[in-house]
């Protein structure tokens, strides 16, 4: 109460505002609380349930009416804390002893700390609760009304019946003396166990469930307080005189005195039996008057019948210790009295029964019963025995109680398995049976069938001679007369309780019906109750089970339905649908009881069924739903049986009917139960859910809806999902009312449980609905209502955000903010905006909550998870969170620091190393709030890492993990996942010299070895963890997938990463390849090859990295990446194509490195067998994928260029490509083409692949397929053997047709090819250019073997190679002068068979010369006149600089001259890549028309040569070419091309320069080929238009002097050239494609050093001026 003391105190208090003192003044008149405590309970409700911000605190307590709401908060808020405080010491107490506990010693030490005052502190405020007069306006204000003193009422009854439940326990465990017991008996006799209250005129019928909840504890307290159960064991052991109460006669007439004035009350019954009992056992000759008194009253007040309702009021024993004490002690009760006194004088049998089966509720009772079934209750059950089964239900409601394990199950099937008597009633003493004189003993004359059933059914047969006690003192049925007989005869009651339900099945459409069904509802109780207990028991049950299908049947199909027995119907068929799902389904849907499709499936026709019926018929009219909850759980069961996919279909109808007819009205459905409709809809969304969850795996395609997709479609569509979406929005208040409203102080059983439930299963629904929903762009109903804006804060994100201050089950705001973040990542909506003005009030709550030590870790994890989503979804409400305040710094920038709510204070505090351990900062939290960290790096929200980085040992803290030792796998793993993705991100940006420190201690402290051993040993150790489970899988899994990217970072940022060391790198590579042999080697599960995926693509980024220091180790890597090829080969394709992709990758590398340092490949046998076992397998299957494209129509013009999905396998690193590019590298690692000869011999590789190619060019498709199936033909083509077994496999029947269809098509114009690409991206132009190169390649090798297959590709691309000849006039781009080289190289080889083609292709061999003469002509005028083709690249190609990687680096601000300078410099290096490659064309152009040509020396010295057989190339004229189509090559163009050379040629010698030397010893060795050739082509012509009778001779004297003069003129220049050095006439070695340099006169140099070449010309001269 108030005091002037604490007045005083609190006036003098300079901390607290004077705001918050006047406040706690008003709060000590409305509570009577002393002022300082007032203000403490204000703080603290300020703290912790305060539902607003701080600021607004101020203007609320200066609003009047809002103050008043605040105050009555702040009672309620009181009184709850009150009655947590009584809860507090209740748990100890229920723990204390409790050895399983994780506390009980700290809880023992607590209750031992309170032993002393607790009793007289708990019986002194009890006693001032109960007398304490109620309050009023006028002492308490006028906020003091009447409801607000029924309030309080209800408060004050509420901690009566706290601190009497405490005290029940208490004496429990500690004996009560027997002065406590005389008080204890006083106060409540004053009290009138709870019903004589000071203030009882207030009590409404809303209390009395308190009232009698006082009054059941305060009978419990004085029960427990004579100690009847140490007094049965003293009279068991004749050692009376050491009970406490034997010597205490004058306290034992005391309370016999207060006890003769019991009687009025129910709640007196218990404690006048014990009392009796008690006076009865300890001295029964004194106080035999008041015994026999106080029993009649007792009887008088049926106290089995009160203990029985007192139980039930108590609840289950589920976790409610308080439940299982009572039971205890109404046991050790009930067993003294019925061995005390005889049963018949106790009253009613059911009634003791009914008590015995509510006691036998607590767990282990029923075992204790067991140990001594003759004793105490055993009295009962043998009573039970001695009328069955005229009566069955008494001895089964006991046996159902007395099953509580496998144990007693056991026993319970035995028991009545051998029965010895059987009890039968007679109104008459039959004829077949002969008696005594006396008329007791009666015998059997003939044998009889105990039941009228019919010949071959299941009976029971009492053999003949039997004899039957007539049971004397046994009445009939009421109103009935006759004998019932007791007959000593052996049976099972197993057989008896299936003829029972046989005559129910008889009897079904009678007037017996009902009778029967009494009988067989506790045989069918029973039933389910062993078969939950103990399954094994349920194969002997088989008669009985299997009759319950047509019972149901047959019971739901009468007029009237008995629904209590079909209910228990169903409850068996839930016991056994748990273990055998399937056979229950099959034989239940023949029985019409569930709802069933009438239609097929697909019309969604369906019938409600018997079960649908009765529901509408007889439960909703009554109001009583028990079969709609045995319905729901059966169909709940069947769904997590997990039923194959037809059986699941036929569920469909029953999931229809509650989802369509159930959840959206069961909430409007009549009720005569409070809690029921509660209950009915948590079954319902445990259905729901349990569908939700299902595996789809069993599911297959097919024309109807799976059970899943029904609930989705329902829930996101339909009236279902509002019902659901209604269900969330019930909110915090709603749940904290009804738990208030609830009398008991815990358990999970009362309504506030089940709706706390329900929501949960809302939450958790939804978020599955949502999870799973099929994508659309339209949003659903429920997305709608989930999501839908308001100005009110109202709407379902406002309320769900508010389940953060829902205390009572932390699993609810959990769930909230689960369903809250499925929400902020997918729908299109600001959770900021739907949380309006109370949006920073609940941030506090959030923050409070999260930084709360004692709070659930789970919740903190999930807050955390939330803010991590919102980073980068919600950028509103993360503003919110992380409150940052701005301040303008020094030098004008902004400043940014932590607001006083900012979430980030509270993460650095969990990231704090010295926090880490501790039991409020588990790893797993420590993990969310790394991540949290991670999402604001990786959404660059600067202004807050900004505030990070200037904390104080923020780098070091976050680093910590990195450097301590943990066991494999822990939970710390996580943490340093997310501390390594931390400091990478970190890593792009500019480094603090914290994290260079933190970095730079990592590497020079070892920790890279550390990890690369660490993360060794846990690949090679997490194929062992499977069978751990996927956690501590996924945990490596994301730790390997963390370490790979610090590992990646290093390679590119070496320095930063403080990773340069060699030796350090090697031992990096070598564990992770030991990693990944070990991951893809031991095991072929699909996490090892998804392991073993993440370490190849590790292995290959180093490989390719680290190159330099890896190279040494070249020679031990190969062996290894052979067996993990051929590991992962036969393993299944969707789980290894990436990881064979990244094995080939791997070994392409290994053997160019292989070949550059010249070492031996050992394992080339037996790899290049594994490789083309692939290329053959993938070549095969590329051919079905793409006939399968084809047949579908959907075939894309250029596979390269579309970004489809039908081209899965042809990508640039698909296996198929990367297997060919292998066997290409292979292939030249064989030299001489053994070991190619064999597999080919082996395995049919080369057709496969040659199919694979000619489909694919028909088609068009697989373009990087196609290429590198080129480039590997194309390298076996290099040795005789190999180009032999290509030209063998038919590679022209599958390149030459096909290859029309990649430049040819209906969309293609003639000059698609000449395309301005680079020439070095994949193109069909590409591949084009490519089968040229390989039909070159092969006639080159094979020679005469192919020139029919030859001359078959040139007549088939005849318009294609002229097309190309031609068109290098028009465009100069390189991928066209590349084919063109292409095609001139191809030529230059048939050249070498000119009879053959000129028999077979007469006029394309004339076609192709004349072509020839003029492309020698364009050549000539474009590398002449620079100019022009300057021009013509700026004009007409805009071909930049040529293609090849841009160097990536800062642009920083340049001038006008240097930009100008580079662009110059690129358009000058363009030019030189063009004349370039027109030279290499003019070169090979030349060196074919020498072919064409007569031979010179056999011109010149054979006078008998056919000239008929070369046809004049060039016309007789000397004038320089133009550039146009129309001037015929001639003499001048011969003449010309010289020229150019040399000019190029001296041009050359002067831009000579040290880093050119290879480009410019190249182009002058082509230079002097070129002249080489057209010297030798001009003389040749020369010769043969001297020698042509039909040329004039005067042409012939003028085309001498033109000759004469010209060459004197050029032999004059290059002899000069010769004498300043030069360099010599080319090897064929520059030029790989053409043959060697044709025979001259003098092929050595003349002492002299004279070319070869210029002697012939010299003594050409010599001839023509002859």
């Amino acid at each position: 109460m108030c005091s002037t003391s604490a007045a005083d105190k609190l006036k003098a208090d300079k901390d607290t505002p004077q705001a918050l003192k006047d406040f706690g003044l008003r709060i000590s008149k409305l509570l009577g609380l002393d002022e300082q405590q007032s203000v403490q309970i204000l703080q603290c409700y300020l703290q912790e349930d305060y539902r607003a911000t701080r600021n607004t605190l101020k203007a609320v307590l200066q609003d009047e009416r809002q103050s008043q709401a605040l105050l009555l908060k702040i009672a309620d808020y009181y009184y709850e804390e009150r009655l947590c405080v009584l809860r507090c010491v209740l748990h100890l107490l229920t723990y204390f002893q409790d050895e399983r506990h994780p506390y009980s010693a700290e809880y023992s030490n607590c209750v031992s700390k309170l032993e002393k005052d607790l009793v007289s502190t708990y019986r002194q405020q009890f006693e001032s609760l109960s007398k304490s007069e109620a309050p009023t306006w006028e002492t308490h204000g006028n906020l003091m009304t009447e409801r607000q003193v029924s309030h309080w009422f209800v408060q004050c009854l509420k901690e009566q019946a706290l601190l009497l439940e405490i005290l029940f326990l208490y004496y429990a465990y500690f004996e009560m003396p027997p002065n406590e017991l005389s008080t204890f008996t006083r106060l409540f006799k004053e009290q009138g166990f709870g019903q004589r209250q000071t203030n009882r005129h207030l009590v409404d019928k809303s209390m009395d469930v308190l009232v009698e909840r006082i009054g059941y504890f305060s009978s419990l307290i004085l029960v427990e307080g004579m100690d009847i159960d140490f007094l049965h064991k003293c009279a068991l052991e004749d050692r009376t005189e050491q009970h406490q109460f034997y010597d205490q006669q004058d306290i034992c007439k005391e309370v016999d005195q207060m006890l003769l004035t019991f009687g009025d009350i129910s709640h007196h019954g218990p404690v006048l039996l014990a009392w009796v009992l008690l006076r009865h056992t300890l001295r029964p000759e004194e106080v035999s008057s008041v015994i026999r008194r106080l029993g009649h009253t007792t009887l008088q007040l049926g106290v089995f019948q009160y203990l029985t309702n007192m139980l039930q009021a108590l609840g289950s024993t589920g976790n409610n210790c308080t439940a299982s004490t009572a039971r205890m002690c109404i046991y050790g009760l009930m067993s003294f009295v019925i061995t005390s006194f005889e049963e018949d004088t106790l009253g009613s049998q059911q009634h003791l029964i009914n008590a015995a089966c509510e006691v036998l509720a607590a767990p282990s009772l029923a075992e204790l019963f067991w140990e001594s079934p003759n004793m105490g209750l055993g009295v009962i059950l043998d009573s039970a025995v001695g009328v069955f089964p005229y009566k069955t239900g008494p001895l089964l409601q006991l046996l159902t109680a007395l099953l509580s394990d496998k144990s007693t199950a056991k026993k319970v099937y035995t028991f009545l398995d051998k029965m010895s008597f059987y009890t039968e009633a007679y109104k008459h003493k039959p004829n077949d049976v002969i008696s005594r004189e006396d008329g007791t003993l009666w015998r059997r004359q003939a044998p009889k069938l105990l039941y009228p059933l019919g010949v071959g059914q299941t009976n029971l047969r009492m053999p003949q001679g039997c004899f039957g006690l007539v049971c004397e003192g046994k009445q009939l049925s009421v109103g009935e007369q006759g004998f019932l007989v007791r007959w000593e005869y052996s049976y099972s009651s197993w057989t008896l309780f299936t003829c029972e339900i046989e005559m129910l099945l008889h009897v079904v459409s009678t007037a017996d019906v009902l009778a029967h069904c009494e009988r067989v509802k506790p045989i069918l109780d029973l039933v389910h109750k062993i078969i939950s207990t103990d399954w094994t028991v349920s194969d002997c049950l088989l008669p009985l089970t299997s009759r319950i299908y047509m019972l149901l049947q047959r019971l739901t199909s009468v007029i009237n339905p008995p629904v209590d027995v079909i209910t228990s119907c169903v409850n068996c068929l839930i016991a056994l649908a748990a273990r055998q799902p399937g056979k229950v389904w099959s034989s239940l849907h023949h029985t019409g009881f569930l709802p069933f499709a009438a239609t097929p499936l697909t019309n969604m026709g369906m019938k409600a069924g018997n079960y649908g019926n009765l529901l509408v018929l007889i439960e909703q009219p009554r109001g009583e739903y028990s079969v709609t909850i045995a319905f729901l759980r059966l169909v709940t069961t069947l769904v997590k049986g997990q039923l194959g996919s037809t059986q699941s279909r036929g569920l469909i109808p029953c999931v229809l009917l509650v989802l369509k007819e159930m959840l959206p009205t069961y909430h409007k459905w009549r009720y005569n139960t409070y809690g029921v409709r509660e209950r009915i809809g948590c079954l319902i969304l445990e259905l729901v859910h349990a569908i939700l969850n299902l595996n789809q795996d069993g599911e297959s395609e097919g024309s109807a809806p799976s059970l899943q997709s029904l609930c989705i479609y329902s829930l996101a569509n339909t009236e279902a999902g509002q019902a659901v979406v209604n269900i969330m929005g019930v909110g915090v208040d709603t749940i904290n009312m009804v738990l208030a409203a609830q009398p008991s102080s815990g358990g999970s059983e009362g309504p506030g449980q089940v709706l706390i439930q329900t929501v949960k299963l809302a939450f958790s629904v939804t978020n599955n609905v949502i999870r799973l929903k099929p994508q659309s762009d339209t949003a659903s109903p429920l997305e709608q209502a989930l999501t839908q804006h308001g100005g009110h804060s109202n709407n379902l994100i406002a309320v769900l955000a508010k389940y953060i201050y829902h205390k009572h089950d932390p699993a609810l705001p959990r769930l909230a903010i689960q369903l809250l973040k499925r929400l902020a990542t997918v729908a299109p909506m600001s959770v900021y905006a739907c949380l309006g003005s109370d949006a920073a009030a609940i941030r506090d709550a959030f923050l409070t909550r999260l930084q709360s030590r004692t709070e659930d870790m789970r919740i903190k994890v999930t807050i955390l998870e939330f803010l991590t989503v919102a980073v980068e979804t919600q950028p509103g409400l993360i503003e919110l969170f992380l409150n940052l305040e701005t301040k303008d710094g020094s030098d004008g920038a902004k400043e940014f620091s932590l607001g006083e709510w900012s979430c980030l204070s509270v993460v650095l505090e969990l990231l704090d190393s010295k926090q880490q351990g501790k039991y409020w900062c588990p790893p797993l939290l420590h993990r969310a709030a790394l991540a949290f960290l991670h999402a604001l790096w990786q959404d660059r929200r600067d202004s807050a890492l900004s505030v990070l980085r200037t904390k104080e040992k923020f780098w070091e803290n976050l680093t910590t993990p990195l450097f301590g030792n943990l066991p494999p796998p822990s939970e710390t793993t996580e943490v340093c996942v997310c501390v390594c993705v931390c400091v990478r991100i970190n890593s792009y940006g500019v480094l603090d010299q914290c994290l260079k420190a933190a970095l730079e201690s990592f590497s020079s402290k070892r920790r890279y070895e550390f990890w690369s051993d660490y993360v060794r040993d846990l690949v090679c150790v997490a194929w062992d963890g499977e069978e751990e489970g996927l956690r501590s899988l996924s945990e490596s899994q994301m730790l390997i997938s963390a370490w790979r990217t610090l590992l990646i970072l290093s390679t590119s940022h070496s320095e930063v990463m403080h990773l340069k060391d060699d030796s350090v790198r090697q031992k990096l590579f070598m564990d992770v390849l030991e990693g990944t042999k070990a991951a893809l080697l031991m095991s072929q599960s699909v996490f090892c090859l998804r392991l073993g995926s993440m370490m190849v693509t590790l292995l290959l980024i180093l490989l390719k990295q680290w190159k330099r220091c890896v190279c040494l180790l070249m020679p031990s890597l190969l062996p290894p990446l052979s067996l993990m090829l051929e590991s992962v080969l036969h393993a299944e394709q969707q789980l290894t194509d990436r990881t064979k992709a990244k094995l080939l990758s791997a070994l392409i590398l290994a053997l160019q490195n292989q070949g550059l340092n010249g070492g031996e490949i050992t394992q080339l046998p037996q790899l290049l067998l594994c490789v083309c076992e692939m290329v053959q397998d993938e070549a095969l299957a590329l051919i079905d994928s793409t006939r399968h494209t084809i047949q579908r129509g959907d075939v894309q013009e250029d596979s390269m260029e579309t970004d489809s999905p039908h081209f899965q396998k042809d990508q640039q690193d698909s296996v198929c490509v990367l297997a060919l590019h292998l066997s290409k590298e292979l292939c030249r690692a064989d030299e001489d083409g053994e070991q190619w000869l064999q597999v080919v011999r082996k395995l049919p590789v080369l057709p496969s692949v040659l199919s694979a190619l000619e489909l694919s060019l028909r088609s068009k498709q697989n373009l990087y397929f196609t290429e590198a199936a080129l480039h590997l033909l194309l390298t076996l083509a290099r040795t005789l053997q190999g180009a032999a077994a290509v030209a063998g496999a038919g590679v022209i029947q599958s390149i030459c047709l096909p290859l029309l269809s990649v430049y040819e098509g209906p969309s293609n114009g003639a000059t698609q090819a000449f395309v301005r690409k680079s020439q070095d991206a994949p193109s069909w132009p590409g591949v084009y250019r490519l089968s040229l190169s390989l039909m070159e390649s092969l006639l080159k090798t094979v020679r005469y073997n192919f020139i029919n297959e030859a001359l078959d590709f040139v007549g088939v691309h005849q318009e294609r190679i002229l097309q190309c000849l031609n068109a290098v006039r028009t465009v100069q781009s390189l991928a066209c002068l590349d084919e063109a080289d292409h095609t001139v190289g191809f030529l230059l080889q048939l050249s070498n068979f000119c009879k053959e083609w000129q028999f077979h292709l007469p006029q394309l061999l004339r076609d192709v010369q004349v072509n020839l003469c003029y492309l020698c002509q364009t050549c000539t005028y474009l590398l002449h006149s620079k100019k022009m083709l300057h021009h013509y690249l700026q004009a007409k190609n805009g071909e930049g600089l040529p293609p090849g990687p841009h160097p990536q680096r800062v642009i920083q601000p340049a001038s006008k001259e240097l930009v100008e300078g580079e662009r110059e410099e690129a358009e000058s290096k363009a030019l030189q890549a063009v004349q370039c490659s027109l030279l290499k064309i003019l070169s090979k152009t030349l060196a074919t028309l020498q072919h064409f040509t007569p031979d010179c020396c056999q011109i010149l010295l054979d006078q008998s040569m056919d000239l008929a057989e070369y046809r004049t190339l060039f016309v007789l004229s000397f004038t320089t070419p133009a550039f146009d189509s129309d001037v015929a090559p001639s003499f001048g163009t011969l003449m010309a091309t010289i020229n150019v050379a040399l000019s190029m040629l001296g041009e050359v010698v002067q831009r000579h320069s040290s880093t050119e030397v290879s480009r410019n010893t190249s182009v002058m060795s082509l230079l002097m080929f070129s002249m080489e050739n057209c010297f030798y082509v001009l003389i040749s012509q020369a010769v043969r238009c001297l020698k042509d009778p039909s040329v004039l001779p005067r042409d012939k004297q003028r085309l001498k002097q033109e000759l004469s003069s010209e060459l004197s003129t050029l032999l004059s220049t290059l002899f000069r050239f010769f004498r300043r050095g030069s360099p010599s006439s080319p090897a064929s070695g520059l030029l790989p494609s053409l043959q060697p340099k044709p025979p001259t006169p003098g092929s050595k140099a003349t002492p002299e050093g004279q070319e070869p070449f210029i002697q012939l010309v010299q003594a050409f001269v010599r001839h023509v001026q002859r």
